[in-house]
C-alpha cells in the first residue's frame, strides 16, 4: 500500500514538472514571437533626428500636415527617429530655407514651387497661370500622377529629392483699392510676388507693376503702401490678416499656390531603405491631412473675410476667359527652355483628358 502510494505521488509529480515545462516553453515562443513581431512593424531604423522646416503659421492646413508627419514617423520607428519641426520661418526666409536645404543644414523644407524655381526652373510649371485645371481633386490627379512625379524629378538638378506636393489652396489676388474685373485693372497697379521670374513676368503681362518681396515684409508693405496689392490663396490672406489692410479680395482662379515638401538629396539617399520607405509613407500620411485640413477650414477662412467688410468677388467665366487668354500666349516665353515644351505638352495632354 505504501509502495503504491509512493509511485502515485512520483506519477503526480512528473506530470506537474512536465507542465510547467510546456508552459514555460510556450511564455517562451509567445516572447520570441512577440519580438520578431515588433521588428517587422519598427523595421530597420538608424538612430535620427530629423529637422523639419516650413514658412506658415502654426495650426495652418501645412502646419497640421507637418505635424501629421511627425506623429507618423515616430510612432512607426518607435521613437528610434524624431522630427522637429521649425513652422513660421523659425530657420530663416523663404529662400533661405530652400539654400539650407540644398547644403544639408536643413534635412526636410516645405516650399513654394515659386521659391524653389530660382534653383530649379522646370519647377515652375506648376506656376504657369491658368494651366492647372481649378477643380481640386483633378489638379491633385495631375500633381499626383506620373507628368507630376516626373517635374517632381526634376528637383534632383538642384541636390534634392521632391517628395511630394502639398497644398496651399488657390492663389486670389488682393488690393486696396481697385476691384479687379480685366487685365486693365491692374494697369499701375504694383503687385507684391515672391522672388520668381515667372510670377514677376505674368503680371507684367496683365499691365501691372510686380515688386519682389519677402514673406515676412509683405503685411507692412500692404499697411504703408510700398505695394497696392498682393496674390495669395484664402488661408494666407486670412490667417496672415492681409485683409485688414486690403479692400478687395478677387477670386480669380488664376492657379494655385503649390507647396513642395523635398529633402536634401545627399541626405535622403544615405538614409537606410527602411528609413526612405518610412519618409515616403509619412508624406503621403502628411500631404492627406494638409489637404483635409485645408478643406476644412477655407470656408470659415473666406466668410471671415467677408464678414470683416472687404469685398471678395468672383470673376465671371467671361473675365477669366480674358485673363486666360492673355496668360496662355506667354507660356511659350515663360516655358520654352531646354525640354520645357515637351513637359508642358505632356501636362497639358493629361489635363485634356481628366477634362
Amino acid at each position: 500500500m505504501k509502495k503504491l502510494s509512493f509511485t502515485f505521488l512520483v506519477l503526480i509529480l512528473l506530470l506537474v514538472i512536465t507542465a510547467c515545462a510546456q508552459e514555460q516553453s510556450e511564455e517562451q515562443k509567445t516572447e520570441a514571437s512577440t519580438v520578431e513581431n515588433n521588428t517587422n512593424i519598427l523595421g530597420d531604423y538608424e538612430e535620427l533626428s530629423i529637422t523639419f522646416s516650413h514658412n506658415q503659421p502654426i495650426g495652418s492646413p501645412e502646419d497640421v500636415g507637418a505635424e501629421a508627419f511627425k506623429s507618423y514617423v515616430e510612432e512607426k520607428s518607435g521613437g528610434k527617429i524624431t522630427v522637429d519641426i521649425f513652422p513660421a520661418s523659425q530657420l530663416g526666409s523663404l529662400r533661405e530655407q530652400v539654400e539650407s536645404t540644398q547644403i544639408g543644414e536643413i534635412n526636410i523644407t516645405m516650399q513654394p514651387a515659386s521659391v524653389i524655381t530660382p534653383f530649379v526652373d522646370d519647377i515652375k510649371i506648376v506656376d504657369l497661370p491658368y494651366l492647372l485645371p481649378t477643380e481640386t481633386e483633378k489638379m491633385y490627379q495631375v500633381l499626383d500622377g506620373e507628368v507630376g512625379q516626373e517635374i517632381l524629378g526634376t528637383l534632383e538638378q538642384g541636390g534634392f529629392k521632391g517628395l511630394g506636393y502639398w497644398p496651399g489652396g488657390y492663389k486670389l489676388i488682393s488690393t486696396k483699392d481697385a476691384e479687379i474685373h480685366s487685365p486693365s485693372d491692374l494697369e499701375g497697379l504694383k503687385i507684391r510676388v515672391m522672388e520668381s521670374p515667372l510670377l514677376i513676368s505674368q503680371y507684367e503681362a496683365w499691365g501691372a507693376s510686380a515688386i519682389p518681396m519677402a514673406y515676412a515684409e509683405v503685411y507692412n508693405g500692404l499697411q504703408q503702401g510700398i505695394v497696392d496689392g498682393q496674390e495669395n490663396p484664402l488661408q494666407t490672406i486670412y490667417l496672415n490678416n492681409y485683409h485688414e489692410v486690403q479692400g478687395f479680395v478677387m477670386d480669380t482662379k488664376h492657379g494655385a499656390m503649390t507647396y513642395i515638401l523635398m529633402a536634401n538629396q545627399s541626405w535622403f539617399e544615405g538614409l537606410s531603405e527602411d528609413t526612405q520607405k518610412l519618409i515616403l509613407e509619412a508624406e503621403e500620411h502628411g500631404r492627406t491631412e494638409a489637404r483635409n485640413n485645408l478643406v476644412a477650414t477655407e470656408e470659415e477662412y473666406r466668410q471671415n473675410i467677408i464678414d470683416s467688410g472687404t469685398v471678395y468677388y468672383e470673376l465671371t467665366d467671361e473675365e477669366i476667359a480674358v485673363f486666360k487668354n492673355v496668360s496662355e500666349a506667354t507660356y511659350s516665353e515663360l516655358y520654352g527652355a531646354g525640354n520645357q515644351p515637351e513637359l508642358l505638352e505632356k501636362f497639358k495632354q493629361v489635363i485634356n483628358e481628366l477634362n
